[in-house]
């Protein structure tokens, strides 16, 4: 699993859902979270943190800037290319989880989801990483 010391950013518009996703990722032991309400903001907070971001736990359909755009953002900025990026979504057409896929998603989360979920999901993609090092 990521180290309880990884910066988290949960970024979606829906206040409630934000507490979740950190409530979630505090009960698993991550003691630093970082909130935004849309991808635009997540976005300033990723570009200006310091200590940086080391995962990103976004909602897809966002106003001004939406979870899916964020992702092609960030996977377009070479700082940020390889940072884990976490897709928690309503959306499951096959068509948007194969568009995430393409994009650089590093997982995918269909709303509504359970703490276990969401830790499976985290541990399949630090698997991911330690794969790939």
């Amino acid at each position: 699993m990521f180290d309880p010391s990884t910066r988290i950013l949960v970024i979606d518009d829906m206040m409630t859902m934000r507490k979740l996703v950190s409530k979630v990722c505090k009960e698993l032991g991550f003691m630093d979270l970082t909130e935004a309400s849309d991808g635009a903001l997540g976005w300033e907070a990723l570009a200006n943190a310091k200590p940086p971001i080391g995962l990103v736990i976004s909602d897809w359909n966002m106003p001004n800037c939406t979870g899916f755009d964020l992702l092609k953002r960030v996977r377009g900025d070479q700082r940020f290319k390889e940072l884990p990026f976490v897709m928690v979504t309503a959306e499951s057409e096959n068509s948007q989880v194969i568009d995430a896929i393409k994009a650089g998603v590093s997982n995918y989360i269909i709303k509504p989801f359970t703490a276990d979920t969401l830790k499976e999901k985290l541990e399949a993609v630090h698997k991911k990483i330690l794969a790939g090092k």
